[in-house]
């Protein structure tokens, strides 16, 4: 039977359908390293783990400066001018720089205090110090996957992303079967350069053609533009971790680590799922809306993404709150207070979909007060509602929290969005008023 015109052009269907591949691979092989890892380090061990994955998420964004989306826009917009791209990339190397001297110094000579404040002990200085040797494989891999995503190369991202997710795993579990809980800590500390390493693999070539190292020269002919978007990943990166670095300790002083660690594992289950949009936004969406100038165009593009994500989305979100129990039995054997959590949390997570849909266009079209008040409000409601329903609903209070954030933000990027192009509309109908 002939595939109909409609399905076999479509680029988002076709990066959606590749996606489903890769994140199936990725999802029953985190189940497994969920599960030796409930059984062997129980809650407590994954909280810990929880802990030092926020910290590395928040180094990805400080060690490239938070430019990441930047990179993506401009290399969509730019990548059939070298010129301009070598200019971007100059830039890019200042900023890189500056990112990964400053969060290495840190690093390294705050890892007393870094390891006190997440693990309430100081015998894990010694990764933090790892850390901090491994932040220029942070930053120079996350600049380079901001030109895979750039490029819109769907096809080689995936098999960066699956190969590169794959070989962590193996360390993983080599780690843990070896050295239980430190092992386990050491193979996420690892995991960059085993990433770097597999993208360097697949995406050399391609990289070459784009970038003429060379001839790279600390420039700042894009340092306008891509400070804004330093400053935006600041709100959404940087404070988001800290935030969940805050709420995560906080659950461990008023109730127990263990609690804490099986917020950790909701929340686990939620990114191994919500990944699955992450790689559709930076291929997809974020270059789309980057192309779009009129309202127009932008509604029904945004309808197009909607009708194609929402409905898998939301047909997957029924299936694993059906299957719950199972899950926890599965994963998490004795996480069984984790099953309240689902309802709230898969909630949240769909409205979360479809507000970071929306949001991306305050990163294509680089609208950064939008973008940080809609952040705030975001992190503000998280933060707050948090402390506030723990000590009535215990643990699911945070996750009652993560619903009601996403109601208020769905409203407030919503409306900020239409008042974007309400402006847009008026300045164009400005001149032939005069």
């Amino acid at each position: 039977m002939r595939i109909p015109a409609f399905i076999r052009e479509n680029l988002l269907l076709k990066i959606t359908s590749l996606n489903t591949v890769v994140i199936g691979i990725r999802l029953v092989v985190s189940f497994f390293i969920q599960r030796l890892l409930a059984v062997l380090v129980g809650e407590e061990g994954i909280s810990k783990i929880g802990q030092l994955r926020n910290i590395t998420q928040l180094l990805t964004s400080l060690a490239s400066f938070g430019i990441f989306s930047g990179v993506v826009k401009y290399v969509a917009e730019y990548k059939e001018d070298k010129e301009q791209l070598q200019k971007l990339f100059s830039t890019s190397l200042l900023f890189v720089l500056i990112g990964t001297v400053v969060t290495a110094l840190l690093l390294f000579f705050g890892a007393n205090a870094i390891s006190e404040r997440l693990f309430t002990s100081q015998d894990y200085a010694y990764l933090i110090k790892i850390l901090a040797v491994l932040v220029p494989v942070i930053s120079v891999h996350r600049i380079f996957t901001g030109v895979v995503n750039g490029l819109s190369m769907y096809k080689k991202y995936a098999k960066i992303d699956l190969f590169g997710y794959l070989a962590s795993a193996v360390l993983m579990v080599y780690f843990l079967y070896e050295y239980n809980i430190d092992g386990a800590l050491m193979a996420i500390a690892l995991t960059p350069l085993i990433q770097l390493t597999v993208l360097l693999v697949i995406f050399t070539k391609t990289l070459r053609e784009y970038i003429q190292f060379s001839k790279l020269r600390i420039k700042t002919s894009f340092a306008k533009g891509l400070l804004a978007f330093s400053l935006m990943s600041f709100f959404s990166s940087v404070l988001l971790n800290y935030v969940e670095l805050d709420i995560r300790t906080m659950i461990m002083t008023r109730i127990t680590e263990a609690d804490a660690g099986i917020w950790t594992a909701m929340t686990f289950i939620s990114k191994n799922y919500m990944v699955f949009s992450g790689s559709l936004f930076t291929l997809y969406v974020l270059p789309k809306f980057a192309s779009i100038t009129t309202e127009r165009a932008f509604k029904r593009e945004l309808f197009t993404i909607y009708k194609t994500l929402l409905p898998l989305f939301g047909i997957g979100m029924i299936v694993i709150y059906v299957l719950r129990d199972y899950i926890i039995l599965l994963i998490y054997p004795d996480f069984t207070e984790m099953a309240p959590l689902f309802k709230w949390q898969l909630l949240g997570d769909f409205l979360r979909l479809a507000s970071l849909v929306l949001l991306h266009q305050f990163l294509a079209k680089k609208l950064v007060r939008s973008f940080i008040f809609s952040e705030l409000i975001s992190l503000g409601l998280f933060y707050g509602l948090s402390y506030y329903f723990v000590d009535i609903y215990g643990v699911e209070g945070v996750v009652i929290a993560h619903f009601l954030r996403y109601i208020v933000y769905l409203l407030v990027v919503l409306f900020l969005v239409l008042r974007y192009f309400k402006k847009q509309k008026r300045k164009t109908e400005t001149p032939s008023d005069a």
